[in-house]
């Protein structure tokens, strides 16, 4: 979608590449907020245009991203510890358009069906989409002449994150996630939010 990636690159007044990979085409750039950071993104999961309820009526196109710590070795296409953010990508927005789902903010799925680690060093088994927090500007909605396209990000968390999501809520959730500066950057060295009390609350 060459339209997203002239709307993008004349908002950070820098260039967007278009990737295609084994996976299929990816969307490429180091934003502004976080410039030590990069966002790989889909390309082309808004030209799909999600079932809606009619509250959420504005929603129905979004593009889907994670955002990379400086770390990652993005150019490790064959190193398992790297290469996951590029079919997760894939999987999700190929999920929603053969279902013909609606994603949304604070949705959450499971890592496959035997929820394993993302990789080795990456240990959360799930995620949730989040509205953009560390790039709350740079990906602010962009409005089309026939469409709105919005950003979500993709979080990777830990099951008895999931699990607190499911009886507390998604609102306490994200403000656990807050207090513990979580954002919708990957980071292999977190550990989960969430203390020993809430695990005995969970009946862990």
């Amino acid at each position: 979608m060459y339209i997203l990636q002239e709307s993008l690159e004349k908002r950070l007044n820098k260039p967007v590449q278009i990737i295609e990979n084994e996976w299929g085409s990816v969307i490429l750039f180091h934003p502004n907020q976080a410039s030590t950071s990069t966002v790989l993104m889909t390309n082309g999961f808004s030209d799909f245009k999600m079932p809606v309820h009619e509250k959420h009526v504005g929603e129905e196109f979004n593009e889907l991203y994670f955002l990379l710590p400086n770390y990652w070795n993005i150019e490790a296409i064959e190193n398992p510890k790297f290469n996951w953010v590029f079919s997760w990508l894939q999987r999700l927005k190929n999920f929603a358009i053969e279902k013909n789902a609606w994603y949304g903010h604070g949705h959450t799925f499971p890592c496959g069906q035997e929820m394993q680690s993302l990789s080795e060093s990456m240990l959360q088994n799930h995620f949730i989409l989040t509205r953009p927090i560390e790039l709350d500007e740079d990906l602010a909605e962009i409005v089309l002449e026939d469409r709105s396209i919005g950003f979500l990000g993709v979080i990777p968390i830990f099951e008895d994150e999931m699990d607190f999501k499911q009886g507390r809520g998604t609102v306490q959730l994200f403000e656990k996630l807050r207090t513990f500066n979580v954002t919708e950057k990957l980071d292999d060295f977190r550990n989960t939010v969430l203390k020993s009390r809430w695990k005995s609350y969970l009946g862990r």
